[in-house]
């Protein structure tokens, strides 16, 4: 499997980072070994003083899909969940200034936090859903779907025209406003919707 991210599919994330509205999906990947499943603990790596957090709302899909047309797009994923994507974002910059991929940055081990996944059934408006991070119990990013600048069914058709999808690939949808630095022995909690699905601290 593999895991699919979205950067900058926020207007006022976009704006915060000082980055360029995008006209298309911005698309990167991280590899299988990134996920930090079960709400361990999160250690922080020695190559970086500047870990970012980013909630995201994260599709999980259900079957192969290439090149996925609009109208059954919604039919290429069948749960949902919280993930938070973490960032080196001194990395980032130096590799930015020189014009280098973000790998090291983003697909560092560990860096991308997923929650238990819920059948999308139990939703009653997927695109209107309220999601975000407490860090030591207060509230840093909120979130809801319908802000998103490219849509579940946006992403999915878009990705699928590069990137045959498989069954349970996960894809990161994206993170609003409110991204900063995390430090050791911070408490990060993660709601959907009102429920808590991400609970964990960083060591």
């Amino acid at each position: 499997m593999k895991v699919i991210a979205i950067g900058r599919n926020y207007e006022n994330h976009a704006i915060e980072l000082k980055n360029p509205i995008p006209t298309e999906p911005v698309i990167f990947l991280k590899p299988d070994t990134a996920l930090l499943r079960d709400n361990k603990d999160f250690y922080y790596p020695d190559f970086s003083k500047d870990i970012h957090y980013e909630i995201e709302v994260v599709l999980r899909v259900c079957k192969e899909g290439k090149h996925i047309s609009e109208k059954f797009a919604d039919k290429y994923f069948d749960q949902i969940g919280l993930g938070i994507d973490f960032t080196a974002r001194d990395i980032q910059q130096r590799h930015k200034e020189k014009g280098l991929p973000w790998e090291l940055a983003k697909a560092f081990d560990g860096s991308a936090v997923i929650s238990n996944l819920i059948p999308k059934e139990n939703f009653r408006d997927l695109h209107r859903l309220d999601f975000g991070l407490n860090i030591n119990e207060k509230r840093v990013q909120t979130g809801n779907t319908k802000d998103m600048i490219f849509s579940y069914t946006d992403i999915l058709v878009f990705v699928s025209k590069y990137i045959t999808l498989r069954k349970g690939d996960l894809i990161y949808t994206g993170t609003p406003s409110g991204v900063g630095p995390v430090e050791i022995n911070d408490h990060l909690e993660g709601y959907l919707e009102g429920e808590k699905l991400i609970d964990f601290r960083i060591k």
